[in-house]
């Protein structure tokens, strides 16, 4: 029903695949100065945030994240962080594909958030969301190669 939806996160896991594909294991988890994460922490927390936020909560999948370990740890390699960034993008589209209009207007109570708020709101919330760390990791890893990325 909502494919719209998923081709949004789609495009967008995929250009993270390709900045992830693009950086070695020491940019990946390389921490310039003045700045709290690395390329690989936020691409651990993208997986852990829509993994959550749409396949347990609105999906149903399960799925029980670690939100510490995904800046705390580097437990992903970066094919496995590829992986990952495809496994999500399957699950969305099934999550949100799956979804009715009806299912959108549900009210879900948040914590993180601290309101209520639409299964919409959140869904176009965590599409910002991903746009934002998008950026983000698009930026360091510029910053980590040069000049010539």
């Amino acid at each position: 029903m909502n494919h719209e939806f998923a081709r949004c996160f789609t495009k967008d896991l995929d250009s993270l695949a390709k900045e992830v594909a693009l950086c070695d294991e020491t940019i990946l988890w390389h921490v310039p100065p003045g700045i709290t994460n690395s390329i690989g922490n936020l691409t651990q927390h993208l997986i852990g945030n829509l993994n959550h936020f749409i396949g347990a909560t609105l999906g149903e999948t399960g799925y029980v994240r670690n939100r510490e370990a995904e800046f705390s740890e580097h437990y992903l390699t970066k094919t496995e962080m590829i992986s990952e960034l495809k496994k999500t993008a399957l699950m969305l589209e099934k999550v949100l594909g799956s979804l009715t209009d009806e299912d959108l207007r549900k009210i879900y109570p948040l914590e993180p958030f601290g309101y209520q708020m639409t299964a919409n709101h959140m869904i176009m919330k965590l599409a910002n969301h991903l746009g934002y760390h998008l950026g983000q990791i698009n930026y360091l890893r510029r910053i980590a190669q040069g000049p010539k990325s």
